[in-house]
């Protein structure tokens, strides 16, 4: 015998002892699996959410489904394309795994992935994501347990009905969400469709992408035919069949709630309390801050004010609990099916005259008062550098003479609003949005005053919620506290909050926040929501903000904060036909939200005073003049006369910062 075939002999042989060997370790390692406890698998690994008012909003486990039910298409569909050889193995694929191995140690990474159903299972149930080295060992070992303990069909019922289907976690759940109907009678189509959501849940969701969805369908029915369950004919058919999805209104509802899901579950993945191998573990009890009857008022009025719009409008909103800064509603685009980003939380845009009561506020705070004036007109202003800045008034308007600050927020003058932020020093304005929780990075300029930096909506309306707490800093939260699958309290929201405002000052602008809708300030110019006044029934702080590409309104009471914004994605500018969406949207919500609320206005502080005054000018005024108005000052800050309150000529004697104009 050659030395040559002597050689292949030994590694035959060789290769036999060692095939006989890893056979008996395996038995072996069977044999002490099956001596374990079997591993409880009859539960979904999701999460329930409920309301503030512990009511169950969804849960992602409320519909188990046997196998036997489920259609045939389905199985068939989802074992050729994650686990062919799934009813061949005991837990895991020996040469994908050796496949896997090699890749990864070429590649220096674990990019590769070689999971059977049975170990994609095992770590839904009792396992993290981490791609790590002894997380897949854990897998193997688990998979190795739901082997010994669990028929095939076990493994698999369990699988399907906890796996995430673009949001929506188990096949049946996931067959009404998107056909309507029971996964017991999904069309080749519909679980070729399904079928290829899961391996990648943000991306193949014909809700989110229905041309990247169509494509891993087809990449499913390939499978399906490479492997003998179909021919190629009913492979042709089933794509190019028109899949007619489950739209509807409650549908709709529940996809909403998807923005304020995905906001709890970002939440919930930064507790440090809460480890994501727990997180991942699944059975929470997740008691969230939404309102349910808050969220329905705000989703009604966008799908009403929307109707005949362009479909290429966004809307985004946030309503807040001023008393602890809990989330109650939550809306971050018009249709969650087709994006998933969510504008209420993750954009920031300009906020025009959203950023001026910070702004007065601060001018309160040093020395300003309500009746504080300054001149409206065209204005120049040139700096010491030889850079010029010309605000201009919303349509041209200027007044031409001496307004109060009462009036400037009334008409939203800007002219008023950056010789206030001039007057005080631009870092003043900057500190105070600070100071109220903004986020985003300020530059201290002249037009801030008119919010020309960019900021996500949740942080002004979080903002707001100080002024509406008459001082208290909020944070603004979706969860309220987290138990366990047994009922062990996990997590609770530390409801301490900081007093960083003062409450006489925080009155004082409410005050004023109320005469963009009072008739008292009809003049050279109209309020700017006055057009809302026929829909109001209460007492409401509002503000807008106009820019060429944003439209924004914030207002506030006692019992809620609320800011919507309207704009397009691309910041194209908003249309004439477009404008005041969000307004209506704004006083539909707050006022079905407050119809059966007690909506006691704030109590004046002992330090406040009230003055009547003339709107307009600030000037000291009686009673027997028609166009009087009580203005509120902090006591011994009151003024005596009528033209006490003109602060033009201190304007002009600034020199600190050899401002001209």
């Amino acid at each position: 015998m050659s030395k040559f075939k002597r050689f292949f002999k030994k590694i035959f042989v060789f290769s036999g002892w060692f095939f006989v060997l890893f056979l008996l370790i395996n038995f072996c390692f069977y044999i002490y699996c099956l001596l374990l406890d079997a591993p409880y698998i009859n539960q979904s690994q999701s999460y329930y959410l409920y309301d503030n008012k512990d009511n169950l909003l969804f849960s992602d486990s409320d519909q188990w489904i046997n196998i036997s039910d489920i259609s045939d298409n389905l199985i068939l569909a989802t074992v050729d394309t994650e686990d062919k050889l799934f009813y061949y193995h005991w837990g895991f694929d020996y040469f994908r795994i050796l496949k896997a191995i090699g890749v990864n140690i070429k590649s220096k990474s674990l990019s590769e992935g070689a999971s059977t159903i049975t170990q994609q299972y095992a770590r839904n149930l009792f396992l993290n994501y981490n791609k790590t080295w002894s997380r897949k060992f854990d897998e193997a070992f688990l998979a190795f347990r739901l082997e010994a303990h669990y028929s095939k069909d076990e493994i698999l019922e369990g699988y399907l009905n906890t796996i995430n289907y673009g949001g929506v976690y188990g096949v049946e759940n996931a067959s009404y969400y998107y056909f309507g109907h029971s996964a017991s009678s999904l069309s080749l189509a519909e679980a070729s469709m399904l079928a290829g959501i899961p391996q990648s849940p943000n991306n193949y969701s014909p809700y989110v992408n229905e041309q990247l969805a169509k494509k891993r369908q087809k990449i499913v029915l390939d499978s399906m035919v490479n492997n003998g369950d179909i021919t190629e004919e009913q492979s042709i058919d089933a794509f190019e069949e028109d899949l007619v999805y489950n739209k509807t209104d409650n549908n709709k509802y529940y996809d909403n709630l998807l923005y304020f899901r995905d906001s709890v579950m970002e939440e919930l993945n930064n507790l440090k309390t809460i480890p994501n191998s727990l997180i991942d573990t699944g059975g929470l009890k997740i008691y969230t801050t939404l309102d349910s009857d808050a969220q329905s008022y705000l989703d009604s009025a966008v799908s009403e004010n929307m109707n005949d719009v362009n479909s290429d409008l966004q809307i985004s909103g946030v309503m807040l609990d001023p008393n602890d800064g809990g989330v109650l509603a939550l809306i971050g685009g018009v249709d969650y099916n087709s994006s998933v980003y969510n504008r209420a939380t993750k954009s920031v845009r300009q906020v025009g005259s959203t950023m001026k009561p910070i702004l007065y506020y601060s001018a309160l705070e040093n020395g300003f008062t309500s009746a504080s004036s300054f001149i409206s007109e065209k204005t120049t202003f040139s700096f010491s550098n030889g850079d010029t800045y010309t605000p201009k008034n919303y349509n041209d308007s200027y007044a031409n003479k001496a307004i109060s600050m009462g009036a400037a927020i009334a008409y939203s003058d800007n002219i008023y609003a950056v010789k206030t932020n001039l007057f005080l020093g631009e870092d003043i304005l900057v500190k105070t949005a600070k100071n109220l929780g903004i986020s985003s990075e300020l530059k201290p300029l002249p037009s801030l005053a008119l919010g020309t930096e960019e900021i996500s909506l949740i942080d002004m309306v979080n903002a707001y919620s100080s002024f509406a707490s008459l001082g208290f800093k909020n944070n603004s939260h979706f969860i309220k506290r987290v138990e366990d699958k047994d009922g062990n309290i996990l997590y609770n929201f530390d409801t301490y909050r900081q007093k960083i405002l003062d409450k006489s000052i925080c009155f004082i602008l409410n005050e004023m926040l109320t005469y963009t809708y009072d008739s008292s300030f009809i003049d050279y110019n109209y309020p700017t929501v006055i057009s809302l006044l026929p829909n109001i029934t209460n007492k409401y702080s509002i503000k807008t903000g106009t820019t060429n590409t944003d439209l924004l309104v914030i207002g506030y009471n006692k019992n809620a904060v609320l800011g919507i914004w309207e704009g397009y994605d691309d910041n194209r500018k908003i249309k004439n036909e477009d404008n005041g969406i969000h307004k209506k949207i704004w006083i539909s919500t707050m006022e079905k939200y407050l119809a059966n609320k007690n909506n006691d206005w704030y109590d004046k502080p002992d330090d406040v005073v009230g003055v009547l005054v003339d709107p307009i000018s600030g000037g000291v005024t009686d009673i027997e003049n028609k166009k009087s108005k009580v203005f509120y000052f902090l006591a011994g800050t009151e003024p005596k006369d009528k033209n006490e309150n003109d602060l033009e000529m201190v304007w002009k004697e600034k020199k600190e910062e050899n401002i001209e104009y």
